[in-house]
Order: C-alpha cells, then sequence, then structure tokens
C-alpha cells in the first residue's frame, strides 16, 4: 500500500555500542538492550559507536562529565581531576562520525550519558554541585551538524508513545534518503509530501498546511535549497507526538475519501471506531484496521499511497498500544 519498508540488508541506524552489548562503558561494563537487539535488530541494521572511545579515553576509564555555567556550553573533564578537558577531542570525532555516517536514518542513544545522553544530562558548577541540564556533547554535534536525524534515548523507547514516534521517523527519513535523496527532482519532492500528507497533518497540521503552500512556489528555489527546507521542517513537524485529537483528524480524513464508496452501516461502524478511539476506549489499531480495508477495496491511488496508513511494519505492533 505504501512506499515499502526497510531493505533486505536492513535500515542503517546508529546506536551507543553500550547498548549492543560491548563492554565500553568508564567501567568496562554494557547497557545491552533486549528490545533493540531482538526486536529492533531484526529491522534495522545497526551501527555501534562509542564517541569516549573514539577519543581515546579507553576502558576502564576515569568517568566525565559536562561542567560549565547556565547559558554556556557545557566543558566535557574528568569527575576526578577537572583539568583533564576532553571536550575538543569529542567534538573531532563526533564530526569525523558524522561527515562519515550521512546515511543514517537513526540514532539510539544511551541515557544520562555525558557523551549520547539526548536531554536532561547533570551540568555540575566547578564547585562540584549539579547546576542544570543539557545534551550530551556527542548529541550536540548530531543536532547542530545532523539536526533532521531521529533521534532516541533507549530507555524512552519503553513509552508507546515515544517509541512509535521515533519508529515512525526512521522510517520516514528512510523513505525520503531512497526516494528523494538518491534521484533529487522537484517531481520527487512533491510525490514526497503527496504521500506524507496524513503523516504530517497526525503530528501537526500547521506544518502540514504551511510547507503545502511552500511547495507550491518551491520551483521559484534551487532544488537543493527547497529540499533542505523542506526536510527540515518536515523532520521538525514528526519529532511532535501525535495524539488522540491529531490522530482522529487524520482518520476522519481518510474516511472522508471512502464516503461516497460507503453503505450506511459501513460507514457508521468506521465512525464509531474512530469515535471509541477519540475516547481512549481502544487502540489507535483498531480504527486504522478498519479503514485499511476498505481503503484497499475502495480507495483511490492517492489514499491508498499515504504512508500514515502503513508508517513501520505491522508486525512491530506499534499502534497496538496508543
Amino acid at each position: 500500500m505504501t512506499q515499502g519498508h526497510a531493505s533486505e540488508s536492513g535500515i542503517p541506524v546508529g546506536i551507543s555500542a553500550c547498548l549492543m552489548g560491548d563492554q565500553v562503558r568508564y567501567n568496562g561494563g554494557h547497557k545491552r538492550s533486549r528490545y533493540c537487539l531482538e526486536v529492533l535488530g531484526e529491522r534495522f541494521a545497526f551501527e555501534p559507536f562509542c564517541p569516549e572511545l573514539a577519543a581515546g579515553l579507553g576502558v576502564p576509564r576515569e568517568p566525565i562529565r559536562l561542567m560549565g555555567k547556565l547559558g554556556e556550553r557545557p566543558r566535557v573533564v574528568g569527575t576526578e581531576d577537572y583539568s583533564r578537558d576532553v571536550t575538543e577531542a569529542l567534538d573531532r570525532v563526533s564530526e569525523r562520525f558524522i561527515a562519515g555516517h550521512r546515511h543514517l536514518r537513526g540514532f539510539i542513544l544511551m541515557k544520562g550519558s555525558p557523551s549520547c545522553g539526548l536531554e536532561r544530562v547533570k551540568v555540575y558548577h566547578f564547585n562540584g554541585m549539579p547546576s542544570h541540564a543539557d545534551s550530551g556533547a556527542f548529541v550536540r554535534a548530531l543536532k547542530e551538524h545532523f539536526p533532521e536525524l531521529p533521534l532516541e534515548e533507549e530507555a524512552r523507547l519503553n513509552d508507546p508513545v515515544l517509541r512509535e514516534n521515533f519508529i515512525t521517523r526512521v522510517y520516514a527519513f528512510d523513505d525520503w534518503k531512497r526516494h528523494v535523496e538518491a534521484e533529487p527532482s522537484y517531481h520527487a519532492l512533491l510525490q514526497f509530501h503527496s504521500r506524507q500528507k496524513l503523516l504530517l497533518m497526525a503530528h501537526h497540521v500547521e506544518s502540514y498546511r504551511e510547507l503545502g503552500r511552500y511547495l507550491a512556489e518551491a520551483h521559484r528555489q534551487p532544488l537543493d535549497a527547497a529540499m533542505a527546507h523542506y526536510l527540515r521542517h518536515f523532520m521538525a513537524a514528526l519529532s511532535r507526538r501525535a495524539t488522540r485529537k491529531t490522530h482522529t483528524n487524520a482518520l476522519t480524513h481518510v474516511l472522508g475519501y471512502l464516503k461516497q464508496s460507503l453503505d450506511g452501516p459501513s460507514r457508521q461502524d468506521l465512525l464509531q471506531a474512530i469515535e471509541e478511539y477519540r475516547l481512549g476506549q481502544v487502540n489507535l489499531v483498531v480504527p486504522l484496521r478498519l479503514l485499511t480495508h476498505y481503503v484497499k477495496r475502495h480507495g483511490s491511488d492517492y489514499i491508498r499511497a499515504q504512508t500514515y496508513l502503513d508508517p513501520h511494519p505491522y508486525e512491530l505492533g506499534l499502534r497496538n498500544t496508543i
């Protein structure tokens, strides 16, 4: 129905090496993630990376921490020897990694790490007391030099909404990489937007409208500039969590494309399923499976192509719990 999912080799996704079971932590340990290896590993081709090891810090090693004042970029220093500053070393390996890994579709990170923590990583005063929170040094580089890359912490994948959001972004970015970036054209850009419209609507309706207006005039700009603008705003929109309200809006739009083809009882069944979802009585998979059934039978090519109906492999069961 949609653009297709992973290739046989899997979607390339970066991951903190300790989550793969590699013994790269400061104490020689690891944080092996069963979900990543046993579930996502069947769909993703993981590429592990430890910025601290790449920066030559060794195993075992003195732990590091973020240190600095609120509003300033934190330094990365030893927890025992504050004069041991590895900020520039981590910057160098981070930038080299990014330059060589533009093919990635996402990155799964280790929570709380001074290098790999996505957010809420403690930043300390020079007196040793916690000051505020920030991203880890490697993540800061990813956000600066590869802002469109989907990022998530492994621990946050336990949350069904965050898990579904991250994996949706990975597959959407994979679609972009394979069908727009691989053979750039204004036509490819417009086709991408066309099949992603309802997914955009489910995450951020304002971006859905703004990007539609933008593309109406995009041909007046150089193609690379138009693609960069679109991708930046598209991925930012998908990073917003879809809610029951926004999903209900998207589901209702799908139904709107079927109304003329459905008899009264079928239409009423769909309306009831959507309403039960809106009220929190059933999960998203219920109205979606019903809608998908009728889309296959009665839907136009346009509505059948919508990635919203099938944004990631059904076998992952991501919409069974939201």
